[in-house]
């Protein structure tokens, strides 16, 4: 299986230690990628109010608090750091719809089959892809998050991985889910005067290839966006919802 390492380090990003340590010196929040502002488009379209929520490796961001002020009633935040689990159990023991756990996504048998309605990942896959054994643990999380998911629920990932590297992860059968795809720029992006080529909106689905690609003609005006999956989980028990795996060209092998 392909491993994007085109924004790794030497650090071992699915390591405890290293986020315990790295709470320890940032104790203020701090949201990877987007913040809510720019998603909440994404969010309100996909996933309702009443819906149960997993926020997997929550930090210390403050998404899912911006989330409950815009009328979300139950998210529960887990996190492989029990500094951060801890901190945020402290900054937020009078807000019941915030519940946080300190947990590894690619274990969190604690969780009964298709608890949640909806799944969000905020650069974790991401992290799991820069650590050891990265495809492991990808495959790891992401079966979690699938049998987690209730039938028609939605698992919206926000990544730095463009298709060529997400999809050969995402489509695994197994999943059985049915997968939308939107680019977003990064915060900041100034669009140049002299682009002359129509503004899009931001949740304009973005066709995929035949094989789960973006089409060799497909350019991004800002290189630095960052891709918005949104995977619904189809209803095993219904034969017309069985969605079969992309025909993975030999790049992403």
């Amino acid at each position: 299986m392909y491993r994007d390492v085109s924004s790794c380090n030497t650090y071992n990003y699915g390591d405890a230690v290293y986020w315990d340590a790295r709470y320890l010196q940032e104790a203020g929040s701090f949201d990877w990628y987007q913040r809510y502002s720019s998603l909440r488009p994404f969010v309100r379209k996909f996933i309702s109010t009443s819906a149960s929520v997993l926020m997997v490796g929550c930090g210390n961001a403050v998404m899912s608090e911006d989330m409950v002020k815009d009328g979300y009633e139950d998210i529960m935040n887990v996190d492989i750091s029990s500094v951060a689990i801890d901190m945020m159990k402290r900054k937020y023991q009078f807000i019941p719809q915030l519940k946080y756990m300190e947990m590894d996504v690619r274990d969190m048998s604690f969780f009964p089959d298709e608890k949640f309605g909806a799944v969000i990942d905020k650069g974790t896959l991401d992290s799991l892809m820069c650590g050891t054994d990265a495809p492991i643990s990808a495959a790891q999380m992401l079966g979690e998050v699938s049998r987690l998911l209730k039938p028609g629920g939605v698992y919206l990932l926000i990544t730095y991985g463009d298709p060529k590297v997400r999809m050969p992860h995402l489509m695994r059968p197994s999943y059985n889910w049915k997968i939308a795809l939107f680019i977003i720029p990064r915060p900041g992006y100034q669009r140049p005067e002299e682009c002359s080529t129509p503004e899009k909106s931001n949740l304009e689905q973005v066709p995929l290839t035949e094989n789960g690609l973006l089409s060799p003609n497909f350019v991004m005006e800002d290189p630095d966006s960052h891709f918005i999956y949104v995977c619904q989980k189809l209803d095993d028990s219904d034969p017309n919802n069985i969605v079969p795996p992309y025909p993975l060209s030999t790049d992403a092998l």
